[in-house]
């Protein structure tokens, strides 16, 4: 609404030379208007209306709409190396009335990969003594043109439009990041499907994000990983700490 209202305002400061020249171009009248000193900047401001929300009687708008999407993905792990491949990603997003499909799948796609970073690959590692091990992206690994999924297939929800904003569409960019925790989940299956062919029938187990390949490896449990005992805390001074 914003961009809008300062678009009017540029678009009548112009007015008059596209009348005084109905037949010329956008870039003849932007010309004249310069030369003539007048500006060609504007700056607009927007306030959504009908947003509160009593948190006592739980009544109200919180916000004036929700942006939906459901992702889907399939993962192969190596159950020896703790490495992982994304076979195959599904994801379906509300994004109103797209203003324009090519952006918005491109935004998606984005925060997507963006968030297979956040919840695979990226941990942050400090010393015992508090010092960030991961200052960059040399020393952790950050998401590559060879982790984006071997399929990866973006849709747009038909049919749900939005009057509460510019032309029924949806502000789009973070929310498709929280997408790629099915990634995450499905590596997790990956490795309850791996310890049960081990013998270990326990369903409940912790696994926390990112699912780096040390975290992989040592969840699958099997006859290699059974040989190794866990000192007791407070008996050894760690070399990292993982936040």
């Amino acid at each position: 609404m914003a961009v809008l209202e300062a678009c009017s305002v540029i678009n009548e400061r112009l007015k008059p030379y596209k009348e005084a020249n109905p037949n010329g171009t956008w870039d003849q009248w932007v010309k004249k208007a310069y030369f003539d000193r007048v500006s060609l900047a504007a700056t607009g401001f927007y306030r959504t209306p009908d947003v509160g929300h009593n948190w006592e009687t739980g009544e109200g708008n919180l916000f004036n709409y929700y942006t939906m999407g459901v992702g889907c993905s399939e993962v192969e792990i190596d159950t020896l190396t703790g490495d992982h491949q994304v076979l195959r990603t599904d994801i379906v997003m509300d994004v109103g009335e797209s203003l324009n499909p090519a952006i918005d799948v491109g935004q998606i796609e984005g925060a997507f990969i963006q968030g297979y970073g956040l919840f695979v690959l990226e941990e942050v590692v400090n010393s015992s003594k508090g010092e960030i091990f991961t200052r960059g992206p040399g020393t952790y690994k950050i998401p590559g043109f060879a982790d984006i999924p071997a399929e990866f297939n973006v849709s747009l929800l038909k049919g749900v439009s939005n009057p509460r904003a510019v032309y029924s569409s949806k502000a789009i960019g973070e929310p498709p990041l929280f997408l790629s925790s099915s990634i995450l989940f499905a590596i997790k299956d990956a490795i309850k499907a791996a310890r049960e062919e081990n013998g270990i029938k326990r369903s409940h187990f912790r696994f926390d994000a990112p699912a780096t390949s040390e975290k992989i490896r040592m969840a699958c449990q099997d006859p290699i990983t059974s040989k190794l005992t866990e000192p007791d805390p407070g008996s050894f001074t760690p070399w990292n700490v993982v936040a």
